[in-house]
């Protein structure tokens, strides 16, 4: 489908935050994007996609310290694949986000960074990244 790029995202935790910035950067050159939006997909019900601080590790170290904590492993749950937590975070966080992109720049804040957000791993994940042209 035109304009639209697919990457691989390997984690290596049951729960983790993955800077994918880099890796959204170069897909917007690939799809040859100048000016226009970017949303940044994730086609897994145990996944998400978020835009946050990257300068702090502490960041993302907080942001699943929370997620775990309001959302436990630990509880009677009724889905039988036994990974709900990872389907409930992933509904807390969202499945995409969007990027203004101009003159070829991705548009984010000085400290934001774009992070696929791993509720159910390790795994080989994907990342959709369409282009909307302005």
């Amino acid at each position: 489908m035109a304009g639209l790029l697919e990457v691989e995202v390997s984690t290596s935790s049951q729960t983790e935050l993955i800077d994918i910035t880099d890796k959204v950067a170069q897909g917007a050159k690939q799809l040859g994007m100048n000016s226009g939006i970017l949303v940044i997909y994730c086609p897994h019900t145990t996944g998400a996609i978020t835009i946050n601080e990257g300068a702090d590790p502490a960041v993302r170290r907080d942001i699943i310290s929370v997620l775990n904590t309001i959302v436990p492993w630990k509880f009677e749950y009724k889905h039988l694949e036994g990974n709900s937590p990872a389907h409930i975070k992933a509904t807390l966080v969202g499945e995409s986000v969007q990027v203004i992109v101009d003159k070829g720049k991705l548009m984010l804040g000085t400290w934001q960074r774009i992070f696929f957000c791993e509720f159910d791993g390790p795994r080989k994940r994907r990342v959709w990244i369409k282009k909307i042209s302005a």
